[in-house]
C-alpha cells in the first residue's frame, strides 16, 4: 500500500551585479545573479525543501550547510539528485512538482522547458510532471525593486507504507 505525501519549499536570494543567475540549472544572466555560498539556484533550493519537507525531514541548510566550504559554489542540480537519493532511501518517488518563481526584470518564460528538463532529470520524473510559473511582484517590494528573486514549491511524493 502507498500515500501520497505533500512537501512545501521556500528560498529567496539577493540580487547583486556581477553573479550569474542560476535558476533549474539554466544560466539566465551573467550580469546580475545571486549573492549566494552555493550557485544560489533559488528554485532548486525550493524544490528540495518541498521534497525535503514531505519527508518530514529537516530543510537543505542541514543537508548542505552555507558554513562547510565543500558546498562553496556547489551546483544545486547535483544537490537535487543527492536528495533523489534519499527518496529512494525512504522507499518513495517524487510524483509532480509545482513552482513559482518571483523575479522582476528578467524574463523566465523563455527557459521553461529547459528548467523542467533539468529538474525532471534530477528528480527522475517525466518532465510533464514538473511546473513551473513565472511571476512579476508589480513593482512591490525586494522582489519589485530587482533587489531579490523568491520561490515557494511544492513536491508531492508516493510513499510505500
Amino acid at each position: 500500500m502507498s500515500v501520497n505525501i505533500c512537501g512545501i519549499g521556500y528560498d529567496s536570494h539577493r540580487l547583486v551585479k556581477g553573479k550569474k543567475l542560476i535558476l533549474g540549472g539554466v544560466e539566465l544572466s551573467k550580469e546580475i545573479g545571486t549573492k549566494a555560498h552555493s550557485d544560489g539556484d533559488a528554485l532548486c533550493h525550493a524544490v528540495i525543501d518541498a521534497v525535503l519537507g514531505a519527508l518530514g525531514k529537516p530543510d537543505i541548510g542541514c543537508y548542505f550547510p552555507d558554513t562547510d566550504p565543500k558546498w562553496k559554489d556547489a551546483n544545486s542540480i547535483n544537490m537535487m539528485k543527492q536528495v533523489c537519493e534519499m527518496v529512494k532511501k525512504e522507499k518513495a518517488e517524487v510524483v509532480f512538482v509545482d513552482a513559482v518563481v518571483m523575479l522582476e526584470s528578467i524574463k523566465l518564460r523563455p527557459y521553461i522547458e529547459e528548467i523542467r528538463k533539468n529538474i525532471s532529470d534530477a528528480l527522475k520524473i517525466s518532465a510533464e510532471h514538473v511546473n513551473v510559473k513565472a511571476k512579476t511582484n508589480e513593482g512591490m517590494g525586494f522582489i519589485g525593486r530587482d533587489e531579490g528573486v523568491a520561490v515557494i514549491a511544492t513536491a508531492t511524493l508516493k510513499r510505500d507504507l
